[in-house]
């Protein structure tokens, strides 16, 4: 965020998006790892029920952003790739402030809709919720009175709001790779290709993460795994995510470069 924000030669839609990615990482793991932390270190591991519930209510919210700030980047490549004479156009500074701030409400509705629902429940007496954070399925499990709808309404909201912003990725993607096949040049292509990897790993490994902790069987559910997906989807990738896209862009080293350069010359 600090390099995008210092070097001009980076204030295009591709970084902003990627400098709102990263805030949403870090907000994202912020919700979850001190909690964690306190909760490794103490001897007594409480949280309230409504810490809990907001602890899950900005998980949901983040979660839900970060899907379609994924889906405003995809686009963002499939109008520099596919229609590269009206890209400024396209994606003018309005229409970029314009994505993202349509990736924040969705999450905001996601996260109310779901909230909502979960204080109708009730929690009867001291409450072990085996997971490493507060998030909805775990919690559901705690409830003494009847969570149908709750369920019907996580998965629903989630399987919409998944198949929505990941249906949006998957055209962008059929456009960018069908116009990257019709080039001629070998190194046009890779070149073309190795623009749009960085985000294809993030985007995979997010959903990979979130699809088989919300659409697996509660027969093949167990507490190790769900920790372990947990884990995968709200520390490892929000951590991954700036060093993928900075290890794979020549852009974004040199920038760095020239900040540490102008540095040493200060010293």
């Amino acid at each position: 965020m600090l390099v995008i924000g210092a070097d001009s030669h980076l204030h295009t839609p591709m970084y902003f998006f990627l400098f709102h990615l990263s805030f949403v990482d870090i907000c994202y793991s912020s919700i979850t790892v001190p909690t964690m932390l306190m909760n490794f270190l103490a001897e007594h591991n409480i949280i309230s029920v409504n810490g809990c519930i907001t602890q899950m209510f900005f998980f949901n919210l983040l979660a839900g952003t970060e899907v379609f700030i994924l889906s405003a980047m995809a686009y963002d490549r499939y109008a520099a790739i596919c229609d590269p004479l009206h890209y400024t156009e396209m994606l003018s500074k309005g229409i970029c402030v314009q994505l993202v701030s349509g990736a924040w409400t969705i999450g905001f509705l996601y996260a109310l809709l779901n909230t909502v629902f979960t204080f109708r429940l009730h929690f009867c007496g001291p409450n072990e919720i085996r997971h490493f954070s507060c998030e909805l399925p775990p919690l559901l499990q705690l409830s003494c009175t009847d969570t149908f709808t709750s369920q019907v309404v996580l998965f629903t909201s989630a399987v919409m709001l998944g198949a929505i912003s990941f249906l949006l990725i998957l055209i962008s993607y059929i456009h960018i790779i069908s116009t990257i096949l019709r080039m001629s040049s070998v190194q046009g292509k890779q070149k073309t290709f190795s623009t749009c990897s960085s985000h294809m790993i993030v985007v995979g490994l997010l959903y990979l993460g979130a699809f088989i902790q919300y659409t697996k069987p509660s027969s093949v559910s167990s507490v190790a795994l769900d920790e372990m997906v947990s884990i995968q989807y709200s520390i490892l990738t929000p951590m991954l995510n700036p060093i993928i896209y900075s290890l794979k862009n020549k852009e974004v080293k040199t920038a760095l470069r020239n900040i540490l350069c102008k540095f040493k010359f200060l010293k």
